[in-house]
């Protein structure tokens, strides 16, 4: 093995671990004020559970649940796609449509980060039920590491990545798992973040489309269950 490779695996395999311990649980901290007051804001304006579950698809494909904020009524009527609702607008919270623009219905994440089912960086976890994703990822070896609050396939197009694009994305990440690309990365998420890059209806979109600013509504297969 060459020296960059043993780099490049006593990171992937030890270092990063422990920098995402560290930085979950200072992150919890440093947040916890701002968990508080959101908990509190998702509580007084609609009825239901602050946080909701996702069944998603961690490392080497076993099942986990992710967690977020909750942005949807809970009587939003169910397997119909959010922009096939009418007026989706009306199912989404007083407080969802800001925590959807500004991704902060993702923050409760660093609880799955801290515990080891995801990282801060790396593929975003696929639905246990997106089976056409998780194949192009199998191509890639992408199913193979700890999935990320956020990573290179965010920065370049998120949503508005078609998935053969997304995987690809997703499997170059895997092939350069490095301290460095992993802090490119997370500045790369602070602008997209900023600028709304690629949120597009429905998830997955039309890979033409880099710079969408339309605010993001999840379809079924993203939507609170």
């Amino acid at each position: 093995m060459r020296f960059s490779e043993k780099k490049r695996s006593l990171y992937q395999n030890g270092i990063k671990r422990i920098l995402d311990v560290i930085l979950s649980f200072c992150a919890i901290l440093v947040c916890s004020p701002i968990l508080l007051i959101l908990a509190f804001l998702i509580k007084i304006t609609s009825p239901g559970p602050v946080l909701f579950k996702q069944k998603r698809i961690g490392a080497h494909k076993k099942y986990f649940y992710i967690l977020k904020f909750r942005t949807m009524r809970i009587d939003t009527p169910k397997d119909m796609p959010t922009h096939l609702l009418q007026n989706p607008e009306q199912w989404i919270t007083p407080i969802g449509k800001f925590l959807r623009k500004t991704s902060l219905d993702e923050l409760p994440q660093i609880f799955n980060i801290l515990i080891g089912q995801m990282a801060l960086i790396g593929p975003r976890p696929a639905l246990w039920n997106q089976d056409d994703l998780i194949a192009e990822r199998d191509k890639y070896g992408a199913n193979d590491v700890r999935p990320g609050l956020t990573g290179w396939a965010q920065i370049n197009g998120r949503d508005a990545l078609e998935i053969p694009d997304k995987a690809r994305y997703d499997g170059e990440y895997v092939q350069h798992i490095t301290f460095g690309f992993d802090v490119k990365c997370f500045f790369g998420t602070i602008v997209s973040v900023i600028q709304h890059k690629g949120v597009v209806e429905g998830g997955t979109g039309d890979g033409k489309q880099k710079n969408i600013t339309t605010e993001k509504k999840e379809s079924v297969l993203e939507r609170e269950e």
